[in-house]
């Protein structure tokens, strides 16, 4: 793990080095504050739900955006096969840049902490259903950074990465909520299969397992689907 934490501390200083990474936190920043203060100032409640129900939707624009360049990039400048014939395997370069990604989705999802502090300041916090909801996203951003590194080894097109990841995020966003169309039979996997029905799950303070299962089973999956892009090495 040692050369997969290495990459990862490079991954992390190649964003924080880039004016871009404190764009991207300051809109996510500034996006989440908007929410929380129409709650707090025109609906006169002191709550966090509306962070923990936004940022799903901005995670859908956000992470492909952050993931888009993780392969993508280094494949279209070439120094994806440098990377790759060092003496590091494929498995320890994507969990270091999934790493790197969710470090710095971590930090983003920290800086809404200041809401935490204001809604205890002003009223009662309902800390299960908080912990669930912060412990919802990191689960939620990990495996959707996971499946935008996946669509990021498919090509050199960054554009192409983000639209490619968008598509499949946004599917299993929706997943649970197209039950009513498909066949009965059909209606429990498709449920079990969408993101945010396990998020929602989270969000009301239990925390089950299978939910965390999911998560965890998703990144894994794609991890598994990008080691087997990136072992094509198409040129």
């Amino acid at each position: 793990m040692q050369e997969a934490w290495t990459l990862t501390k490079k991954e992390l200083h190649s964003y924080f080095d880039s004016p871009v990474a404190y764009i991207v936190l300051s809109i996510f920043l500034l996006l989440t504050g908007w929410f929380f203060s129409n709650g707090l100032f025109l609906e006169n409640t002191a709550s966090l739900r509306s962070v923990f129900d936004i940022v799903p939707f901005i995670f859908l624009f956000f992470i492909p955006a952050i993931t888009m360049s993780t392969f993508a990039e280094e494949r279209r400048a070439g120094t994806l096969e440098l990377l790759l014939t060092m003496p590091v395997r494929d498995w320890q370069v994507i969990v270091g840049k999934l790493l790197a990604v969710t470090l710095f989705l971590l930090t983003a999802i920290g800086m809404t902490l200041i809401y935490t502090f204001a809604v205890a300041a002003l009223g009662d916090v309902d800390f299960g259903a908080t912990f669930g909801g912060y412990l919802g996203l990191f689960l939620l951003g990990m495996t959707y950074a996971a499946i935008g590194i996946m669509a990021s080894s498919m090509t050199r097109n960054q554009i192409v990465a983000f639209i490619l990841a968008f598509g499949i995020i946004f599917v299993l966003f929706l997943m649970d909520k197209v039950t009513a169309f498909v066949p009965g039979w059909m209606s429990g996997f498709i449920q079990y299969m969408g993101t945010d029905f396990h998020y929602q799950n989270l969000l009301r303070g239990v925390v089950d397992t299978r939910d965390v299962l999911y998560y965890f089973s998703m990144t894994a999956f794609a991890g598994i689907l990008t080691m087997y892009s990136l072992a094509r090495r198409p040129e």
